[in-house]
């Protein structure tokens, strides 16, 4: 499968995004879809997860982002709400047929990345 991620953007803080994620190939509903982020300077992090209609988020995250999925769009979405200068880096859309949730590298395909910016 091949993912593009899409939406990021410069944004100050209190704003809200949304990325997106569109995939090509089959089976679509079959993966399971995160999203990870890596600032400069750090290691890629999970962000969020969702496995069939389950979500899972990181501490970071959690209330403030909302993983959702369209699989008759193949598309998985991250919208990101009261956003904050610590959440800055590339984020990463990533598919997986098992696997760990959380784990980078249980991760099978991975999309190029979308930078998102937040400034003060």
């Amino acid at each position: 499968v091949q993912l593009q991620a899409s939406g990021g953007g410069l944004v100050q803080a209190g704003d809200s995004l949304r990325l997106s994620c569109a995939a090509s190939g089959r089976a679509f509903s079959a993966y399971n879809m995160g999203w990870f982020r890596q600032a400069p300077g750090k290691e890629r992090e999970f962000v969020a997860a969702i496995r069939r209609s389950t979500t899972y988020y990181a501490n970071s995250a959690k209330g403030r982002f909302t993983i959702y999925r369209d699989n008759a769009k193949a598309t998985v979405y991250l919208q990101m709400n009261s956003l904050k200068p610590e959440d800055t880096a590339v984020y990463y859309c990533a598919a997986q047929l098992s696997g760990n949730w959380y784990r980078v590298n249980e991760y099978d395909y991975w999309g190029q990345g979308t930078l998102v910016t937040v400034s003060s």
